[in-house]
């Protein structure tokens, strides 16, 4: 006699999906999980918890901005360290993912050609101009942030808004490279996606002195361009894409709360 399948909410959200949404984009040292293999359940079923991982991120480095202000650090050089702190937690992969996005995207003339451009390892000038921009232009709302007392709830807001823009755009578009890490990981079922963007939602709602529904309309809008341009340009999505999709979505919602710490709320 077969056993019944489980319901689909029982199939989506299990214990192990934390830890290795962990491992998968963060650098933490995290002690080994021993948990049952399913062969039939691939890695990004847990991609539900991909904004949790962020709210994680964004607590450490709002941590190490509120250390540096009380020892007596600038805005800037606190800003800094949190930028740093958020780059070295996530191992860079989602700034690489920009750089390599800018490089192919506007490189190559065919999604080939471009996909191509995406895999090499050297970077190029599109992928530095994107980079620099990216760290000077969240270096900036982060020192703006900090000088309003609005760092913590800023970061919670981006880390896992835009990590939720990663998972919707896993959902919504195809794997364009199956020997990637995308393609790996697989496509998360349309219960990690609804639940991903609950989650950033819910976190948005509950945070203090914003207008939510702007920030989460500037979320959408920041991963409906990534997802366009991804479509148009290789067809899908990759790591790469889903990096940039990251970072992007980031930087319009640092951008939404500190237009709303000088009082865009109406």
């Amino acid at each position: 006699m077969t056993k019944p399948n489980p319901a689909p909410w029982k199939q989506t959200f299990q214990l192990r999906d934390l830890p290795v949404a962990l491992a998968l984009l963060t650098r933490l040292p995290l002690p080994h999980f021993h948990f049952p293999t399913e062969a039939n359940r691939p890695t990004a079923r847990g991609a539900w918890a991909y904004p949790l991982v962020g709210v994680l991120l964004a607590v450490i480095a709002a941590a190490v901005g509120e250390a540096l202000s009380r020892m007596g650090a600038t805005a800037g050089l606190s800003a800094a360290f949190v930028l740093l702190a958020l780059v070295m937690l996530s191992g860079a992969m989602h700034e690489d993912g920009l750089a390599d996005c800018a490089d192919g995207f506007w490189g190559g003339w065919t999604p080939d050609k471009r996909l191509k451009i995406m895999k090499d390892s050297v970077i190029g000038t599109y992928g530095v101009i994107a980079l620099v921009l990216s760290l000077l232009l969240r270096w900036y709302l982060l020192v703006e942030l900090i000088t309003d007392d609005a760092l913590l709830w800023a970061l919670i807001i981006a880390a896992a808004g835009s990590r939720a823009a990663m998972v919707w755009v896993m959902d919504s578009l195809p794997v364009v490279r199956r020997d990637g890490l995308s393609g790996r990981t697989g496509r998360p079922s349309a219960w990690a996606s609804g639940a991903a963007v609950l989650i950033a939602v819910v976190l948005t709602v509950l945070a203090p002195d914003v207008s939510a529904w702007r920030l989460v309309l500037l979320a959408f809008l920041a991963a409906l361009v990534m997802r366009h341009l991804a479509k148009r340009k290789i067809g899908g999505q990759t790591g790469d894409v889903l990096g940039a999709t990251q970072q992007v979505t980031e930087i319009a919602l640092l951008i939404g709360c500190q237009m709303m710490a000088f009082g865009w709320q109406g």
